[in-house]
């Protein structure tokens, strides 16, 4: 019986797939190509495709009294990053902020937190002043003009203030899946220092994107995507 059942479902998903075959070329090779690429992406997103539902485990405090949970605060005002595009520029600035539209992936940081009214450069600044010698990006003396957006001195900064994470992403485990939550910091630092912000979206098997700054410009990238080995996984003390 259940192997009825089996070759039954089998030959429903063959005839899906031959409409859907049928369908694409049916659509005329005149039109664009733009419009071929949407009508197959039409088909495809009507097609049975089993989506992994990874539980939200995110903190839902809400400090600001916006409505809106904390970590996801961070993560629309990261976000902006991404919508706006921001362009990668590595660049020193009197004052320690770069002008909007252009930064690096610190950069993504401090302005994800200022969507939880936190200060990431205030903190670190005065952090530094009191632990330097924790702080080997720094190297003996303070410049505040820089050195909240080093991506080693963030990272020890949220080391001691989060909470440390698995640093160790598996595809496919839901129960490591769902350790990746919207407003988590992630942190490499094996082949190049790079820094970015867990989102609230994931795709069809549970992976979470990433929004951060590399050249050309800010995005957001599938966790999978990043090959170094992850060297920190915090979350804020909410």
């Amino acid at each position: 019986m259940k192997k009825t059942k089996v070759i039954f479902k089998l030959a429903i998903l063959v005839v899906i797939c031959s409409a859907a075959t049928g369908a694409v070329l049916k659509f005329q090779y005149n039109k664009s190509n733009s419009e071929l690429n949407s009508k197959v992406e039409e088909i495809i997103d009507k097609l049975p495709i089993k989506k992994v539902d990874v539980p939200d485990e995110s903190s839902k405090v809400d400090k600001n009294e916006n409505g809106i949970a904390d970590p996801i605060d961070i993560v629309n005002s990261a976000r902006k990053e991404a919508e706006q595009e921001t362009v990668y520029k590595d660049a020193y600035y009197v004052g320690g902020y770069p002008p909007d539209g252009e930064g690096v992936c610190t950069d993504v940081i401090w302005r994800g937190f200022k969507g939880i009214n936190v200060s990431i450069k205030d903190l670190i600044d005065k952090d530094i002043k009191e632990n330097m010698a924790q702080y080997k990006g720094v190297n003996g003396k303070q410049d505040p003009n820089i050195d909240f957006r080093r991506v080693l001195n963030q990272d020890v900064f949220f080391k001691k203030r989060c909470i440390n994470l698995t640093t160790e992403f598996k595809e496919g485990d839901i129960n490591n899946l769902k350790e990746w939550q919207p407003g988590d910091i992630i942190v490499f630092i094996e082949g190049y220092e790079h820094i970015g912000i867990i989102s609230d979206k994931r795709d069809e098997d549970g992976i979470p994107f990433v929004i951060h700054n590399s050249h050309p410009h800010a995005s957001e990238a599938k966790l999978s995507w990043f090959h170094n080995p992850i060297h920190g996984h915090y979350r804020w003390k909410y």
